[in-house]
């Protein structure tokens, strides 16, 4: 890993440059918005990324370009940039694009997965019981998401797993958030269990099913939180 990636400063001087800074300020800023380290409406200052990443300017604003085409950031005219704010309307319809190709990745997994990653997948299982059982949130949310990524890349669906990473990416903070809910882990992880089960089984039709039925219920919840989430809490 360059230091570009890890977000330090390279040794050398002279700052990196062309398609290369341009791919890493991309991936910095990317990766920040996956873990929650950026918040919607969070300004995104040139100069300071440059400094930070040890680019061009150039770089920072071409890559806040191709981001801004991806609906991850908002290029305000004459403000600079800043995270993008979405709605909860919008995020019950990322929600439901996001249930059709994760339907498609599940039966696809529950035929294609190998029997170390079936035996990987009932791992996180163990993983997520004890993390109700213990009342630890954070590691609950963390493998909520471990399992979506993992049911994506064992299906081998290429193209589906490009648009949920990006989909995935401004959901974030909102997943964090409904994770943090009163008894919203006890009531998901049946849920997830079942995707579990049924890819674990070989079971594709029960795959597609238990999929749909857990993004319902964050549809659900979407809809539900409409009086106790602010807009500003979604990314």
């Amino acid at each position: 890993m360059s230091a570009c990636e890890k977000g330090a400063k390279p040794v050398t001087t002279a700052p990196i440059k062309g398609a290369a800074a341009r791919s890493c300020v991309s991936t910095h800023i990317r990766h920040a918005l996956r873990v929650g380290d950026l918040v919607p409406g969070q300004r995104l200052v040139v100069q300071d990324l440059a400094e930070l990443l040890g680019v061009t300017r150039s770089s920072v604003r071409e890559a806040l370009a191709d981001l801004a085409s991806d609906d991850l950031v908002e290029i305000v005219r004459n403000r600079g940039a800043r995270v993008r704010v979405i709605s909860i309307e919008e995020a019950v319809q990322i929600t439901e694009c996001r249930s059709a190709l994760e339907r498609v990745c599940a039966r696809r997994a529950a035929v294609h997965a190998t029997e170390a990653q079936r035996a990987e997948l009932t791992e996180v299982g163990t993983q997520l019981r004890a993390a109700v059982a213990e009342n630890a949130v954070e590691t609950y949310s963390a493998l909520n998401r471990r399992l979506h990524d993992l049911i994506i890349d064992f299906s081998g669906q290429v193209v589906a797993k490009r648009q949920l990473e990006r989909l995935n990416t401004q959901m974030v903070r909102f997943q964090f958030r409904l994770a943090m809910r009163p008894g919203r882990p006890q009531q998901s992880l049946p849920q997830l269990l079942s995707i579990i089960d049924a890819v674990v089984s070989g079971d594709a039709d029960a795959a597609d099913a238990a999929a749909g039925a857990q993004l319902a219920s964050v549809i659900d919840e979407l809809r539900a939180s409409r009086t106790s989430l602010s807009v500003e809490s979604v990314g």
